[in-house]
């Protein structure tokens, strides 16, 4: 491409870079230099003006921006058509944003002239919400270099996985001094954050903070769910805690007790198995009392996407896993004893 100072006349056909009003001549920056405007410019005086003009084999701006945005769009997205170099992309569903990070940080590693930005990763959208952006630099880019950004560009690098309306059940254990009101307020928030993906609680139960009575309801819940959500009147400790050994006693199986995201630390993922159909079992950390963000919202979010969780998923969300505190929580951060 071509770009600088030119004679006008040699500027036909190219792109103003600076808009020029004078003497009633209107040349917009980004327009095509047409004749009209080579006379409107001698009739100014003006003889030379700062003008692009794209070579054999460039791409124009609004075109790149089309061809890199339609390379890595994928599922439940859509792209808005370019302006200014810029190509849009929008959630098409409410779910949750995923993303080749790899593939994107290689393109922008590419040249300078293509950068693609996106929303955080895991990121939680509703429909119609931009979630990412290209945009072209200059007024044009070489295909050959645009090419490389497109064949680098797998097919769904950023899509949005959506949310399903899940069926959830809830066991809440009790003890001597847990109010009504406080399993109340929880099943509020719970339902609070079912509601983006539609999903229901089909099954709520309380009963004693004990191992035996929480195995046995376990079992009876977990056919009629896809998520099985336990509220613990105390706590979770220990993987021989009252939570996972009442899960473990119920035929489930322990998949990973802890989470490095604060608010949420005490966070337990388990499974039941339901005649070959597996049911999502959440030990919910006291945090999940409160409808502020926490770790139990990442786990969870990504379940109603139909995204599974594993161990090693939980143990890699510790990079951005320090939240806003949460303060009517039992026991601050700066304090003693235990938090959850």
């Amino acid at each position: 491409m071509k770009f600088g100072r030119m004679p006008a006349a040699e500027a036909l056909g190219g792109i103003a870079v600076h808009s020029i009003r004078q003497d009633g001549l209107v040349l917009k920056k980004g327009e095509i230099v047409s004749p009209d405007h080579l006379a409107g410019l001698a009739a100014a005086g003006i003889a030379t003006i700062v003008a692009a003009k794209l070579e054999a084999g460039d791409v124009g701006e609004d075109d790149a921006a089309a061809l890199l945005a339609g390379a890595i769009a994928g599922q439940n997205v859509r792209v808005q058509k370019p302006f200014t170099g810029r190509a849009n992309i929008f959630a098409t569903c409410a779910g949750m944003l995923t993303l080749d990070v790899a593939s994107l940080d290689a393109i922008n590693d590419i040249d300078e002239s293509m950068t693609v930005a996106t929303l955080p990763p895991w990121r939680s959208v509703v429909e119609g919400e931009m979630i990412g952006t290209i945009k072209i630099i200059p007024f044009a880019v070489p295909g050959a270099l645009l090419q490389q950004g497109v064949t680098m560009a797998p097919q769904a690098a950023v899509r949005v996985a959506a949310f399903q309306p899940l069926r959830t059940g809830v066991i809440s254990t009790v003890l001597p001094g847990l109010k009504p009101s406080v399993i109340a307020k929880t099943l509020k928030a719970l339902e609070e954050r079912l509601a983006p993906a539609k999903a229901s609680i089909v099954k709520e139960v309380r009963i004693p903070h004990e191992p035996e009575a929480l195995a046995r309801e376990i079992a009876a819940v977990a056919p009629l769910c896809d998520i099985l959500v336990v509220f613990g009147a105390s706590a979770i400790t220990d993987r021989r805690d009252v939570i996972p050994a009442a899960l473990e006693h119920a035929g489930g199986e322990i998949e990973q007790f802890g989470m490095p995201v604060d608010p949420g630390n005490l966070l337990l993922i388990g499974r039941m198995n339901d005649k070959g159909r597996r049911v999502h079992v959440l030990g919910a950390p006291g945090c999940a009392r409160s409808p502020r963000e926490n770790g139990f919202d990442w786990v969870l979010h990504r379940l109603l996407a139909g995204i599974d969780v594993t161990a090693r998923d939980i143990r890699r969300m510790g990079a951005g896993g320090l939240l806003m505190e949460i303060v009517d929580r039992g026991q601050l951060r700066d304090g003693h004893g235990h938090d959850e």
